[in-house]
C-alpha cells in the first residue's frame, strides 16, 4: 500500500498545545511557515510596527536600494519588539484576568506552580487601582511586597510592580487623597532598594544594577512630589462638613478604625479637634484593634489616675499590628483553588461568584484574601 504524502501535507490539522489538556490553550495563527502562537500585543507596539512596515515598504520600492531577505527582515521585527517592552517603562505586559487557578504543585493536568509573581502579572490590579474600594488593598499589598518579596518577583513582575506603583502615585497626585499611605509605602521602598543596591552580589537582583539605581531616583523624586502636595481648598456655597450638628461630627469620628485619620480631622475645626480628644472614643479604638492582655503590658495612667486610652493606642501601635479594613479584596475559593475578584454589585444583579465555580453553595467556599494572606499563599 502506497502512502501519498501529497494529500498528507496539504492537511494541516493544529495539533493541541497548553498547559492544562482540558483548557482551550494558547491563541495561534496559521501563516505561510506553519502555525505560530500569538504574542501579547499592545496598541503602542501595534503602531511602533505599522511605522517601521511603512518605512520598510518605502526601501523595498526603492530601486537604489537592496532588497531585504525575509529572514533578516523576521529577525528584526523581533528585536524591535523585545526592545520595545525593555525600554518603555509603560507598556503594559501583564493580563487582565478577574481570576487564575492556584496550583502548588505539577499534576498530568498542570505541569508547573503558581508563583507571586505570576499572580501579580495575571490578576487585574491596574484596574483595581482606579477602584475607591480596592486602592488601599492594593497599596498594603504593594507594601508588604517591597518589605519582603521584590527580589523574589521575575523581571516582567518587577516592571508590573513599578507600572502599577507609578499609576498609584499619579492618582494620588491628582485627586489628593491617601497622601499619607503612599508615603509610607515609597518610604519602604526606598529603605528596601538602598540595601539591596548597597550590597549588590551579596542579593539577588534581576537586570541591571542601573535599571535599580533610575527606579531609585524614580521613588526619590515621587517622594518630593508627595513632600510638596499641597491641598486645594474648595470653594463651595453648600453645606459643609462645619455646619453638621455635633452629634454627627463624632459619629463620622466613631467610624474611624485608624488614629492618625482621627488625629487629621481634629486639625480641621476646634469643634473637631476638641472631639478628637473624646477619652471614650480612643478607648473603643484601642478595644477595636488589642487585648486586655496587651493593655496590661503597656498601660499609661495620668496624673490622676485615669487610663490614657490616645497615648495607649500609639504605644500599642508600635508592637502588635492594628486590624485591617478594606473595601474590597480578592477571594480565595477553597473549592477550586482559585483566586479572584468579587464584584459584589454583579453578584447581586446577575449572581455571579467571580469565577466559575462548581460547588453548590459557592458562598460557603469564599474566603476574603487579606494582603498577607495573599503573600503566604505562595510561599511554597
Amino acid at each position: 500500500m502506497r502512502f501519498n504524502f501529497a494529500s498528507f501535507s496539504s492537511r494541516r490539522a493544529m495539533p493541541f498545545l497548553g498547559q492544562d489538556w482540558r483548557s482551550p490553550g494558547w491563541s495561534w495563527i496559521k501563516t505561510e511557515d506553519g502555525w505560530k502562537r500569538c504574542e501579547p500585543w499592545t496598541e503602542g507596539l501595534e503602531g511602533e510596527n505599522n511605522r517601521c512596515g511603512a518605512s520598510h515598504g518605502t526601501i523595498l520600492n526603492s530601486e537604489d536600494e537592496e532588497i531585504f531577505n525575509n529572514e533578516e527582515h523576521e529577525y528584526a521585527s523581533k528585536k524591535r519588539k523585545k526592545d520595545h517592552f525593555r525600554n518603555d517603562r509603560n507598556t503594559q505586559c501583564f493580563y487582565r484576568e478577574k481570576w487564575i487557578y492556584v496550583h502548588k504543585e505539577s499534576t498530568r493536568e498542570r505541569h508547573g506552580y503558581c508563583t507571586l509573581g505570576e499572580a501579580f502579572n495575571r490578576l487585574d490590579f491596574f484596574s483595581a487601582v482606579q477602584d475607591a474600594r480596592r486602592f488601599t488593598y492594593v497599596a498594603r499589598l504593594l507594601q508588604l511586597i517591597a518589605k519582603s518579596q521584590l527580589t523574589s518577583l521575575s523581571g516582567v513582575a518587577q516592571k508590573n510592580y513599578f507600572n502599577v506603583l507609578d499609576k498609584i502615585v499619579q492618582k494620588v497626585l491628582d485627586d489628593h487623597q491617601n497622601p499619607r499611605l503612599i508615603k509610607d509605602l515609597l518610604q519602604d521602598l526606598s529603605s528596601t532598594l538602598c540595601i539591596l543596591i548597597r550590597g549588590v552580589g551579596k542579593s539577588v537582583l534581576v537586570g541591571n544594577i542601573n535599571i535599580w539605581v533610575c527606579r531609585l531616583e524614580t521613588i526619590l523624586n515621587w517622594q518630593q512630589q508627595l513632600q510638596n502636595l499641597q491641598m486645594t481648598e474648595q470653594v463651595d456655597s453648600g453645606l459643609t462638613l462645619s455646619d453638621l450638628p455635633v452629634h454627627m461630627l463624632s459619629n463620622i469620628l466613631y467610624r474611624f478604625s485608624d488614629g492618625w485619620d482621627i488625629v487629621t480631622l481634629g486639625q480641621v475645626t476646634p469643634t473637631l479637634s476638641a472631639l478628637s480628644e473624646d477619652r471614650r472614643l480612643w478607648k473603643k479604638l484601642c478595644q477595636y484593634h488589642f487585648g486586655e492582655k496587651q493593655f496590661c503590658r503597656h498601660l499609661i495612667l495620668s496624673e490622676k489616675g485615669h487610663i490614657e486610652w490616645k497615648l495607649m493606642y500609639f504605644a500599642l501601635q508600635k508592637h502588635y499590628p492594628t486590624k485591617e479594613q478594606y473595601g474590597d479584596t480578592l477571594h480565595f475559593c477553597r473549592h477550586c483553588s482559585i483566586l479572584f475578584w468579587k464584584d459584589c454589585r454583579l453578584a447581586l444583579l446577575l449572581e455571579d461568584s467571580g469565577h466559575p465555580c462548581t460547588a453548590a453553595d459557592p458562598d460557603s467556599c469564599f474566603t476574603p484574601v487579606s494582603p498577607q494572606h495573599f503573600i503566604d499563599l505562595f510561599k511554597f
